[in-house]
């Protein structure tokens, strides 16, 4: 893993671009009936065709057996430790939709659910639209607990951002360790540290006011709370790194996770096209991109097989396009699997693919996790993929004392 101190004694500017693309949730495993994965199923004649001039191999996002969420998922894709660097999605989801916390503020990630006698039986209350959401939102932002006002905002589909206003000396400490501790067959939120039990009964009782507001819904009748944070910094890349780098996504989060490392970020609508019109736009004017490209997951956590296939198909016609930018440097991996025989993020290595208009190939005959386990790269922790880009670019001196 990349140690920022040292970095700047091998670090070097230079013209090379360097394009990572993310596929959210890329990895997947054999289904029992097939024995095939979606990326086996999935007719991607350009990945495949990719793949034999590439280098190959597997990424651990975090470490073997450790299923991540997005943040540190991605976190760990740009070098920065996920076990060192925490950062909470309330605030990720704040800052992607242009939110910018003060210091006595936290942001909470929520998701609207379907809760029937007690128990949370959907999650994602049926991926309900974005005007439903926004609907619900104005719902939820009549609510006040002891005085206070909860502000609530829409981000996409099922999730919103609440934000709480305390008074810093309210609470001692914010971690997600022990400010949320949720199951989904109880809605309510448990906080372990004696000291924050004041801010455990503010979150419960908007919880609770939240259900009655609801309560006439018949899919979006609760919601569900994660990622309690406040603002946070992080060694900005654009420095770290000597890049000019920016960051190119649908979905706020993501947007969020670029502002923070220190990229210009682009925020597009929900289209492939839009994602790839929005780098060919910013070619000339960045040396380092990364595209976010979400349906895989969203598909794979619904348990859609089928639909996981499509996404991916989908985006390999864009692959002949992309490369016809030429540049130098091509990364494609995955910030965790979303197996849809799983519905849900895994522990299991995805596929990481490099490649170098310099260097030859793998030959490796197929864009799938059995087929790049024989490619040089071989099996890497996710933290690793940003030296391998720079040395790849020609942006690592040689080290030596």
């Amino acid at each position: 893993m990349i140690d920022f101190e040292y970095l700047d004694k091998i670090i070097c500017s230079t013209e090379s671009k360097i394009l990572m693309l993310v596929i959210d949730g890329l990895g997947g495993v054999p289904d029992k009936k097939t024995g095939k994965s979606e990326l086996d199923v999935a007719k991607i004649p350009n990945l495949d065709q990719l793949s034999k001039i590439s280098s190959c191999g597997v990424a651990n996002p975090v470490f073997p057996g450790v299923t991540p969420g997005s943040a540190p998922g991605h976190l760990a894709i740009f070098g920065y430790n996920p076990l060192k660097y925490l950062v909470g999605r309330g605030f990720l989801e704040a800052t992607g939709i242009g939110i910018n916390l003060s210091t006595t503020q936290i942001a909470v990630r929520g998701n609207f659910c379907t809760y029937e006698e007690g128990k949370v039986v959907d999650r994602r209350a049926g991926r309900i639209s974005n005007q439903k959401c926004l609907d619900l939102v104005k719902l939820l932002n009549q609510v006040s607990v002891d005085g206070m006002k909860i502000d609530v905002y829409p981000v996409e589909g099922h999730r919103f951002v609440a934000i709480f206003d305390l008074d810093s000396s309210l609470i001692s400490k914010i971690s997600n360790d022990h400010l949320n501790e949720i199951d989904c067959s109880e809605i309510f939120c448990s906080i372990k540290e004696s000291e924050d039990q004041i801010f455990t009964k503010l979150v419960n009782d908007f919880i609770g006011k939240s259900l009655q507001i609801l309560s006439d819904e018949k899919r979006a009748n609760g919601i569900l709370l994660r990622g309690f944070s406040r603002g946070t910094n992080l060694p900005d890349m654009k420095n770290k790194y000597k890049l000019n780098p920016i960051g190119i996504s649908s979905y706020p989060m993501y947007i969020g996770l670029a502002k923070l490392l220190g990229m210009k970020s682009v925020s597009v609508e929900k289209s492939l096209d839009k994602l790839v019109s929005a780098v060919e736009e910013n070619f000339e004017n960045h040396d380092f991109f990364f595209m976010h490209y979400k349906d895989a997951d969203s598909k794979g956590e619904d348990g859609d097989f089928d639909g996981k296939v499509k996404s991916l198909e989908a985006f390999d016609q864009f692959v002949p396009r992309i490369m016809d930018l030429n540049f130098d440097v091509v990364v494609i991996t995955g910030d965790h699997s979303t197996p849809a025989v799983l519905s849900a993020h895994s522990w299991h290595p995805v596929p990481l693919l490099i490649y170098n208009e310099n260097i030859g190939g793998d030959k490796v005959q197929s864009f799938s996790e059995k087929e790049f386990l024989n490619g040089q790269i071989g099996s890497v922790d996710s933290v690793n993929i940003m030296m391998l880009s720079l040395a790849n670019s020609g942006k690592l001196k040689k080290f030596e004392f």
